[in-house]
């Protein structure tokens, strides 16, 4: 451990500057409730609310941050953490980290993509082609796996556009929407990992009270994520229809039956619902003789 990690009392994180997570980290941050004052050089967040601290870096950076114990915890993409792992294996070094938590967002995939007038079928197509990558160790993995030997050209930047430069001809990139890859005239062949932001730390949380605060922040995170997905829906039902609205409840808890002043057959009918409820789930409670429906979001939730 780090001379750096021994003396420091405050928690710290380590998140993106600037980029696609950027906003995703600091947003998923302020609905734990924590409130920061940021630096004059935009590198450091002061946390105010709580003895948590923001380090702002590049995504790439923020494995090896936390594996020389300048911070406890990151917030960074899956297929940044894989690449890195794999990377840190291969050359018998130890782990830089490990995931903590899914954050259910900035979903993404990374892909083999081909020219368009090239067919894929299987991996065995792979064979002797060049294929640019800003991860190097993914692809090699995965090609090892499926017995193809193919030349890497790792390069950091503008991978997309290596076979129209002729030093590629295929490329391995992180894939949203395929709008990039239909604007290079290439088309996805076959996924190789599916990634979204990721919670990392190190291999162990910290003994003092650092890792008491890891502790409740990913508490918080849990709660966060929760109620994301969650849905709060209120009916009236005749207590013989409770049974088979219950099971049409989207993901939902047990619910909540409460009395109706002045009905002896009706109740009121409370439940938390992981997940969509769609029109669909209305109409269907309705006609088993619910009334009065009414979907709510859920604004904090801590199990």
């Amino acid at each position: 451990m780090s001379n750096v990690s021994k003396t420091r009392d405050r928690l710290r994180i380590a998140v993106q500057k600037s980029g696609r997570l950027a906003e995703v980290s600091q947003d998923l941050l302020a609905r734990c409730g924590l409130k920061f004052r940021q630096s004059r050089d935009k590198l450091f967040c002061f946390g105010e609310s709580m003895p948590i601290d923001l380090l702002l870096v590049r995504d790439d950076d923020i494995p090896g941050l936390i594996a020389q114990g300048v911070c406890d915890l990151g917030i960074v993409g899956r297929n940044v953490l894989a690449e890195q792992v794999l990377a840190a294996r291969a050359n018998n070094e130890p782990v830089p980290a490990r995931e903590l938590r899914p954050l259910n967002t900035s979903r993404c995939r990374l892909s083999i993509a081909l020219p368009q007038d090239m067919e894929y079928q299987a991996p065995q197509q792979l064979q002797g082609l060049r294929i640019a990558t800003s991860y190097p160790a993914l692809l090699g993995a995965w090609l090892a796996e499926h017995e193809v030997e193919a030349k890497i050209v790792v390069l950091s930047g503008s991978v997309e556009i290596a076979p129209r430069l002729g030093t590629a001809d295929a490329i391995c990139d992180l894939v949203s929407s395929g709008a990039t890859l239909i604007a290079n005239q290439l088309r996805e062949a076959v996924v190789i990992l599916e990634s979204e932001a990721v919670v990392v730390g190190a291999q162990d949380l910290p003994l003092d009270e650092r890792g008491d605060l890891c502790e409740l922040l990913l508490r918080r995170i849990d709660g966060v994520i929760r109620v994301r997905e969650s849905k709060l829906i209120m009916l009236h039902a005749p207590r013989s229809a409770v049974a088979i609205i219950q099971q049409m409840l989207p993901n939902g808890q047990i619910p909540t039956l409460l009395p109706i002043e002045g009905s002896v057959d009706q109740v009121a009918l409370h439940a938390l619902c992981f997940g969509a409820i769609t029109w669909q789930h209305l109409e269907d409670m309705k006609r088993a003789g619910a009334s009065q429906l009414l979907v709510l979001p859920v604004e904090k939730m801590l199990a």
